[in-house]
Parts: C-alpha cells; structure tokens; sequence
C-alpha cells in the first residue's frame, strides 16, 4: 500500500481494513474528477487506472502515472481539504476499496500528515526539486523509503550497477572516485542535509560514476529503479518548468 498507510500500528491498520468498502468501476468509468470535493480515498485490488492533471487553465490535461494493484490514491484531498488534484479513470475493470473522509481523519491523517511534512521539508532543500508542482512532491513523498546506515558505511560502490537514488536526510557523506586504475580513490564531494546521488546511474543506465560513503551515521531516503523513471525521469520533463536549474544540472 501507499506510504500514508506505512506510519500506522498494527492495531490501527486492522481498523483501517475493517472499514474498508469494495467499489467496482468498469473501464472508462472516472473515479475521481480534478477540482472536485474529494470524500474518499482508494485502495487499488484489481485493475489499472490511468491518472491525468490540467496544469494550466484551457491546455489538455498531462499523463501521469497508471495506478495498479497495491497502489492507493485520493488522499491528498483528504490529508489538505482540497479539491482533487487530478483526474483518475478506470483503464480497465477494477475492483477498489474505498475508505471514507471520518475514518481516514480518524486513524490515518496524523501519521500520514506527520511523515510527508516531515519528508516535504526535506525534499525542498533538494535544489532540482525546490520548484515541481505540490502534486508531484507529494508522490514523490509517498514513494520514499526510509534507510540508516552507520558512519563508514558504502553506500554505493564505484562500478556497480545502479538500482536507487538517494536523498540525504540526516548525516554527512561524501563521494570518492578512482580517477587513474591503480591509484586509491580521491575524495571528489561532499554531500549534507538535501543532498543526492545515485541519478545518473540511473538515468544513463550505466555503471556507478563514484562510490559515496556516510562520514556520519546518516538516514537516507531512496528511491529504487522504477520509482525513479516513473517519478523523476527523464528530468528533462520535471524540469522544464525550472530551466535554470536544468542547465545548472547539465553542466555538472
């Protein structure tokens, strides 16, 4: 399930399935509509949905992701009383569970709201992310995983296949590089609090450029592989609304 479930005790999260109520939608069917007043939020069990949000006023909405099973979404309307962010529609027939407004406020708003402020804080520091739309960085919130690694700790290996990206949320590290075969790694970075590595890795799909090493204790946030496409890749698309920083990030 979806992060804003992940802060709960066990005895909670048993409330929560319990008052869960099974929806069927057919394919075509809109489950949500942007800019509507949002009263639920959906837990996908069968199915895929397609989501879209109208940026600007008169332009077609943007594709945004396909919701699937173990997936759940409507929460931001609920966690911010606002009308909904975007527009959500059956891609095929779907089997959902739906939990209304007074049980999600009850049990699940607290933790949640607790957990992406937390996680909001720290991905404003992050300078390529300081500007995406408050949509965006909710999703990005909610796809983050916590890690802590002791001080010392390689966190990513020179030469080794890429399969996260990092954000570094409490702590000091630092990258180091071999840059002539032979020779030990020079220290080449350093990175603190809203610092991130492992994109290009990703991004390019090639071998890490670096290995970063945790000079402190440090918690870390991560993305693994597919979150990252879906989410943060290609930059260019999460970036054109920001081109000073795309070309900042390009001539790095």
């Amino acid at each position: 399930t979806r992060a804003c479930f992940n802060s709960l005790e066990d005895k909670e999260l048993t409330t929560v399935i319990d008052a869960f109520e099974e929806k069927k939608y057919k394919a075509g069917e809109v489950v949500i509509k942007q800019g509507d007043e949002g009263d639920v939020i959906y837990l996908v069990d069968t199915g895929e949905l397609d989501c879209e949000k109208v940026f600007k006023a008169g332009d077609p909405p943007t594709y945004l992701k396909t919701y699937k099973p173990g997936e759940s979404f409507g929460e931001l309307a609920l966690l911010y009383n606002a009308p909904r962010a975007a527009t959500i529609k059956a891609k095929t027939d779907c089997l959902l569970w739906a939990l209304d407004r007074q049980c999600f406020n009850n049990i699940v708003k607290d933790a949640a709201m607790k957990k992406r402020e937390k996680y909001e804080a720290t991905l404003k520091k992050v300078e390529l992310l300081q500007t995406i739309d408050p949509y965006e960085l909710g999703q990005i919130c909610d796809a983050l995983k916590p890690e802590k690694v002791a001080a010392g700790t390689k966190i990513i290996k020179q030469n080794d296949q890429g399969d996260k990206f990092y954000i570094l949320d409490e702590g000091k590290a630092y990258a180091s590089k071999v840059t002539e075969p032979g020779k030990p790694e020079e220290r080449v970075f350093e990175y603190s609090k809203g610092g991130y590595f492992g994109e290009l890795a990703l991004l390019k799909n090639e071998p890490r450029a670096a290995s970063v090493i945790a000079e402190t204790e440090c918690k870390l946030l991560t993305l693994d592989r597919m979150a990252f496409k879906r989410l943060l890749g290609p930059l260019e698309n999460l970036l054109q609304r920001n081109s000073e920083a795309y070309v900042k990030y390009i001539k790095k």
